[in-house]
């Protein structure tokens, strides 16, 4: 792109028109995304390691009470949730579109010999492992999905998971996605970010389609040697809590469960947590 594409741009975009979702597969994005992901300055990109144990704490004796079982990470970024599972006991299968959270979890399972596995592959077109006991797709990977698509994920969630097993879920709330939408027009320039490793400008739109519910965001970087703009863009689709509980039902999940989060009540928590249990097919409900 170049200043002229910028200023003819079209606004708003239509959500997922100008790009599928963040590059997290190119090797330099997944690079500095990694290096992002094992910060403990911040929850951006996962979440600091304090609040990751008393997750698997969570998982561990609420969610499973102890029962060693068969574990499905998708989109498991490094692998900080499945290498502390497997250390209780569990074996973990994840799956990452980013190559370098891959590698990373790769050799952590390596070389601190835990019974995990790892695919760098998109969740959408893999093909999962089957008579998984639980599936997590947690930190709000969800909402990034075109509809159509998160239908497909979730059937293919219900054929991985045995009878009666679990899918843990934690999607964003309506009202945070809308509030991201809703969000101004920013701009920042740097050495050296997620978005690049050279000195740049990034400018930052936010739109909120009222209509199809979704939240779009999209980035211009301007590189300052060249002069050239790389346009990144990604949507959010945003449902209700009753909407999530309907969707759930749809794709042959019962027992649909709403919770606040992982950390209970009382405690500033950005995304809702989902429990639904496989229906076993035949079964009188």
């Amino acid at each position: 792109m170049n200043l002229t594409n910028l200023i003819n741009r079209s606004s708003p975009p239509l959500p997922w028109d100008e790009g599928d979702n963040i590059p997290w597969n190119e090797p330099g994005f997944s690079r500095r995304m990694l290096d992002e992901h094992l910060s403990q300055a911040h929850d951006t990109a996962s979440r600091r390691f304090a609040i990751i144990d008393q997750h698997v704490d969570w998982i561990h004796n609420k969610l499973l009470a102890g029962r060693l079982t068969t574990i499905l990470d998708l989109c498991c970024g490094p692998g900080f949730y499945t290498s502390r599972l497997a250390k209780l006991g569990y074996t973990c299968q994840g799956i990452d579109y980013s190559p370098a959270s891959i590698e990373y979890a790769i050799s952590t399972a390596e070389r601190e010999q835990l019974a995990c596995t790892y695919s760098c592959q998109d969740i959408r077109q893999i093909e999962f492992p089957q008579n998984i006991d639980l599936v997590m797709l947690i930190y709000g990977e969800f909402n990034v999905f075109r509809p159509n698509h998160a239908g497909i994920i979730l059937d293919k969630i219900w054929h991985a998971l045995a009878p009666g097993s679990i899918l843990l879920m934690e999607p964003h709330p309506f009202s945070l996605v809308k509030h991201l939408g809703e969000a101004p027009s920013s701009w920042y320039s740097s050495s050296g970010s997620l978005l690049s490793e050279r000195p740049h400008v990034v400018l930052q739109e936010n739109f909120w389609d009222e209509i199809t519910k979704t939240a779009t965001s999209r980035y211009f970087v301007l590189d300052a040697q060249s002069g050239k703009i790389t346009r990144f863009a990604q949507s959010m689709q945003a449902y209700q809590d009753e909407e999530y509980r309907s969707l759930l039902i749809s794709h042959g999940f019962k027992d649909v469960q709403l919770l606040p989060g992982l950390l209970g009540e009382g405690l500033p928590q950005d995304l809702i947590a989902i429990i639904a249990n496989k229906c076993i097919i035949n079964e009188d409900s």
